[in-house]
């Protein structure tokens, strides 16, 4: 756009929408970062959670092993909210 305010303020309301998505999901489930990548089209991820962090919200990371699409393991990061971390290693 011609405009690069509007542009900005696009994509701080895309982010937004963004966190949102991704702190309701980790509301209920753990969020990998292939999940929140094709399930919740949240990119980067990574950065979503940092911003989330920023927030005040506490987001315990744990590292996996998951597939791609094309069925190649990948060590991920998977994110927890803290006050269900206890429930998820239980």
């Amino acid at each position: 756009s011609d405009n690069p305010m509007r542009d900005n303020a696009t994509r701080a309301s895309a982010g937004e929408r963004q966190r949102r998505r991704l702190l309701a999901a980790l509301r209920s489930v753990p969020v990998s970062t292939l999940d929140a990548r094709e399930r919740l089209d949240v990119t980067p991820p990574a950065a979503r959670v940092l911003e989330l962090r920023e927030r005040g919200h506490r987001i315990v990371t744990t590292w996996t092993h998951e597939p791609d699409a094309w069925g190649r393991p990948h060590r991920i990061a998977r994110y927890v909210l803290a006050r269900q971390a206890r429930r998820v290693e239980a």
